[in-house]
């Protein structure tokens, strides 16, 4: 395998997407969870601040209590450390924030800090890939937190008070597992059996029954050459996401910890998703997804009953429940290989938060921390991502300020009136924002306006102009930024991804040479057990990542065109080796096991 790299002419830049932009997707199969939890979150604090008569301390408490937002999808061993490094996260920032409040007032150097702390939450937040809501929460709580009237001494008080409620929302993110306590791990199984399902369809498809036959995955490669792999892009893609659900399935069962009959139980059916990615042709889709649908609520797991492929299945399972949770593991990379290619995105979060920060102030606006958070909440993997998240945040501002408008009388009523609004404004942020995120800033914006008159009601077209001028300028001084500032080592990435692959291909197809039956007593012991398993494990998982790092790239502008076809050809080979691992005989790994 070639180091050299080959060189790629420059493309032209890529169309930025408008009307797609606003298009709502499906709701997420548990929007109610995050909407739930908040609510508890920022409920029992909030009212029992106004209980005391001190709802000006709300926004202390709502910087720990935010942190319930995070880890719906974990299961709770994973779960219970995540959310206390969020809670740790959230406290050290705000502290950060609270000491350069007290210690100066000029709006420029706090401009600075915030923009500095958007950076590092972007960097830590992608590099740890906590996933949503992502650095949004952080920033905004210590934006405004920079912005608070603050003295030395009160300090320690308002972290007190942030870390009391960050312990109450740790709590309100680990109480359903009382309930449910394999409830994330049964919704990635059921997640990558339906993907799996989606594949068996896609397939299909492509390639129907009375032209498939038993051809097996020769004659595939085969009908392949004669159509043209452009004649399925849907079957492609149908399978990157399925094998994406599967590794996320595994991830999350590995991240469980213990391994009791439930879980055992999940990682059969997990099995059976990849076998549908091996031999599409033969798996029946209405019965994986039948297997997806029991695996709602808390009936048992459903249990596979033996079909035609139960002998390899059985090699399969015997092999991966001998192996245990270290045949998923690929070995860790150090922190600094991972923050390498995000320097380019925190630069460009530093650049556009400040940026956005002080034309606010230019502007005479006097809360620039809007439209530093607004640029901050613009920045994804790449510029045509950023675009869309930045047309989806202005036109849900504007739409949220009018929402505000028409609610403000009602909060306005008395300080439980707008404690009462702005827990539904959380309910609805949360219920909506899975559908699109334009959708869900039609309720984030008025609870943020809303917030800001826990210290003292204010009159409303003031803050409805600051915010309309704030979200404009931090969108566009924001997305000014993010095209100047290039990420060129976006093609680098996929070199990389590639070369991963490639490296992860070679190993498993080594080990099943060398695993075959027959292969002779003078070929040397075979690998030992979990060996197959876990090459299996990395090569899913550099397959993975290389489908992300390249759809990441695909939307940057400013860099050299694409290896498209190296991508879709590296994909193709890595699929089909791990369609050989599942595919194996395996009456053989059975006696292994055994003896």
């Amino acid at each position: 395998m070639s180091s050299a790299r080959p060189r790629h002419r420059a493309t032209p830049v890529r169309r930025l997407p408008l009307a797609g932009a606003l298009r709502l997707n499906r709701p997420s199969d548990i929007w109610f969870k995050p909407a739930l939890s908040v609510v508890v979150a920022v409920g029992v604090p909030n009212l029992t601040l106004l209980a005391l008569g001190r709802l000006d301390l709300a926004l202390y408490s709502m910087a720990g209590s935010l942190c319930a937002l995070y880890a719906h999808n974990l299961p709770y061993a994973a779960r219970g450390r995540a959310l206390a490094r969020v809670v740790l996260g959230m406290l050290a920032s705000v502290a950060i924030a609270l000491v350069t409040a007290s210690l100066t007032s000029s709006a420029v150097v706090l401009v600075a800090v915030g923009a500095l702390l958007a950076a590092a939450h972007k960097a830590v937040t992608d590099l740890t890939r906590i996933g949503p809501p992502g650095p949004v929460i952080f920033t905004f709580i210590s934006s405004a937190s920079l912005f608070a009237p603050q003295t030395l001494g009160q300090v320690p008080g308002h972290l007190a008070l942030a870390a009391a409620a960050g312990a109450w929302a740790w709590f309100v993110g680990m109480a359903p597992g009382l309930v449910r306590p394999h409830g994330p791990e049964r919704r990635a199984t059921a997640r990558a059996l339906n993907a799996a399902a989606g594949y068996v369809d896609a397939y299909a498809a492509v390639f129907p029954a009375g032209e498939r036959g038993e051809r097996g995955e020769r004659g595939e490669r085969g009908e392949r050459g004669e159509r043209g792999e452009a004649s399925g892009p849907g079957h492609e893609r149908a399978r990157a996401a399925a094998a994406a659900a599967v590794h996320a399935a595994w991830q999350s069962l590995l991240a469980a910890g213990a391994r009791p009959g439930p879980r055992r139980a999940l990682e059969r059916l997990v099995v059976r998703a990849e076998v549908a990615l091996a031999a599409p042709a033969d798996t029946d889709p209405a019965r994986l997804r039948t297997w997806a649908h029991d695996l709602r609520g808390t009936h048992p797991v459903p249990r596979p009953e033996p079909g035609r492929d139960a002998d390899e299945l059985l090699g399969v399972e015997v092999e991966l429940l001998a192996a245990g949770p270290a045949a998923g593991k690929s070995g860790k990379r150090r922190w600094t290989e991972g923050l390498g290619p995000l320097l380019p995105l925190a630069l460009r979060t530093a650049l556009g938060c400040a940026l956005a920060g002080y034309v606010s102030l230019a502007l005479g606006v006097g809360r620039p921390y809007w439209a530093l958070v607004t640029a901050a909440s613009l920045y994804q993997a790449n510029l045509t991502l950023t675009w869309s998240r930045g047309v989806q945040r202005v036109v849900g501002n504007l739409v949220g300020v009018l929402l505000f408008a028409a609610v403000a009388p009602l909060a306005h009523l008395g300080p439980a009136a707008l404690v009462l609004c702005c827990l539904a404004f959380n309910f609805g942020a949360e219920a909506l924002i899975t559908r699109n995120y334009w959708l869900g800033s039609v309720c984030v914006t008025p609870m943020a306006l809303l917030i800001s008159e826990f210290t003292g009601f204010q009159e409303p077209g003031g803050l409805i102009t600051d915010r309309v001028v704030d979200t404009l300028v931090g969108a566009v001084v924001g997305f000014v930024a993010a095209v100047a500032v290039t990420n060129r080592r976006a093609g680098d990435r996929i070199e990389d991804a590639l070369d991963t692959v490639e490296r992860a291909r070679e190993h498993a197809a080594r080990l099943i040479a060398a695993e075959r039956p027959g292969s002779g007593p003078g070929s040397g012991p075979g690998p030992g057990p979990g060996a197959l398993e876990a090459a299996r494990r990395r090569l899913a998982a550099a397959l993975v990542e290389l489908r992300a790092t390249t759809d990441a790239a695909s939307g940057e502008w400013w860099q050299r065109a694409l290896p498209q076809e190296r991508v879709m050809l590296a994909e193709q080979a890595g699929h089909r080796t791990l369609a050989a691992t599942v595919r194996r005989q395996g009456p053989h790994v059975l006696e292994d096991a055994e003896a």
